[in-house]
């Protein structure tokens, strides 16, 4: 009875590191993470390819930082944000406080101290004046919208085609210009090889070519999961990428950075290998994933793979 159990056991202990293993299997194991600027924890538009995406789960970006699509951010009060701003606040809100109830904004003082209350009223009249001023210029300022771009047409990007229709509307923000971004011929064969590449360095755990084709910030995730290999003794060997459809969810730019976001479904041979003997001990059939890959570049630079979404 306790040998069937213990045999029971290891088949369990078994299968966990099996599943183990095949979670962490091809470039990014198989999780959500990375940034999209403020759109990082906003899904991304449905597409033929990618009807549905996962929610970022791992992220530099810290959520509430950005306006989901279709709402607007939430705008300074009456007197900001801040310190100062509730300062101020509670300043007039003392003084009414004190003037219903017929002391004046400070009531109770006399003589040097009444002058200095009256002066400091003056102040705190032309701080609010002024405050009141900025707010009213910014409440009346038109909040530029955007609707993201229809990339050209006429390009199939190895299969990827049926772009985004329909307006996807994200707001402007007050500090970060949100506008459309036109994806051409030269940025979708980028896409195309940089999937390859990508997944081609994490193979090889080459750090220095991936430290030129992702973000910091994803070039640290797939770091962890190179090291969690290595420390099991195994090689993730991911061949035979090959590109068979997808198309662009969304495309805009913030500042001076401009995002992409791609669904694509690609075939491709993931294995994990002992590291001594090169036995493979999962995977090395061919087989079909279906991400999203959003990509990043500063104005005029090169593109970089900034997050994944797994459908």
């Amino acid at each position: 009875m306790f040998r069937n159990r213990w045999l029971i056991l290891g088949a369990i202990a078994t299968a966990f590191v099996l599943v183990s293993a095949d979670a962490q299997a091809r470039v990014g194991g198989g999780f959500s993470g990375g940034s999209r600027g403020t759109r990082t924890f906003s899904a991304p538009p449905t597409t033929p390819t990618a009807p549905s995406a996962a929610p970022i789960q791992r992220s530099i970006t810290q959520p509430g930082t950005a306006a989901p699509v279709g709402q607007t951010g939430m705008r300074p009060g009456l007197f900001g944000g801040g310190l100062f701003g509730g300062l101020a606040a509670g300043f007039l809100g003392a003084g009414l406080f004190g003037l219903l109830f017929g002391h004046g904004f400070f009531g109770g003082m006399g003589g040097l101290a009444s002058i200095i209350g009256l002066l400091l009223q003056v102040v705190l009249v032309v701080i609010v004046a002024r405050l009141v001023f900025a707010w009213w210029q910014r409440r009346n300022m038109p909040t530029a919208a955007y609707a993201v771009a229809h990339p050209v047409t006429g390009h199939s990007f190895g299969g990827l085609s049926g772009m985004l229709g329909g307006a996807n509307v994200l707001p402007a923000g007050d500090s970060v210009p949100i506008a459309n971004l036109t994806i051409d011929k030269s940025d979708y064969d980028a896409f195309e090889r940089l999937l390859g590449e990508i997944q081609a360095a994490y193979s090889t755990e080459d750090l220095a070519a991936l430290r030129t084709q992702v973000t910091p910030e994803m070039l640290s995730y797939f770091s962890e999961q190179l090291a969690e290999n290595a420390s099991r003794g195994l090689i993730n060997r991911v061949t035979d990428v090959k590109l068979l459809r997808g198309d662009l969810a969304e495309a805009w730019r913030e500042g001076k950075i401009d995002y992409a976001t791609v669904a694509m479904n690609f075939a491709l041979k993931d294995s994990l290998v002992e590291r001594t003997s090169g036995k493979t001990v999962e995977g090395g059939e061919r087989s079909e994933v279906t991400e999203l890959w959003t990509f990043m570049r500063a104005r005029g630079g090169n593109w970089l793979l900034s997050a994944i979404q797994q459908t």
